[in-house]
């Protein structure tokens, strides 16, 4: 369940970065605050069971990436293989960390 945390903060992440960026009105910077706010609570719950380094590593890893990914595919940012290849090297670090991380999460599910 930890991992799905990390998942949950990492993909909150996303919305609340672009929040930063597009956010306007006093709604959207509401919206904003209350994804960071949950960004955080999934952060603190997965680091309940996962150590805090592989948590903030693996968040910051897959957050960047999805967040570089939905800037070129929904915001028109330029593309250059040199980003995809950098994007690659982050993806497989996360898979790194998740498949060396200890699995003491699972004697608690």
């Amino acid at each position: 369940m930890a991992w799905l945390y990390v998942l949950f903060a990492a993909i909150v992440e996303v919305f609340w970065v672009i929040g930063l960026r597009y956010s306007e009105s006093l709604l959207e910077w509401t919206g904003t605050i209350i994804m960071i706010v949950f960004s955080f609570y999934f952060i603190i719950k997965a680091c309940e069971k996962i150590p805090a380094g592989t948590v903030y590593a693996v968040f910051t890893g897959s957050g960047a990436a999805a967040i570089v990914l939905i800037d070129v595919l929904v915001f028109d940012a330029p593309f250059s293989f040199v980003n995809l290849f950098f994007i690659g090297l982050i993806i497989v670090g996360v898979v790194g960390i998740k498949m060396t991380s200890d699995e003491s999460d699972e004697e608690f599910a």
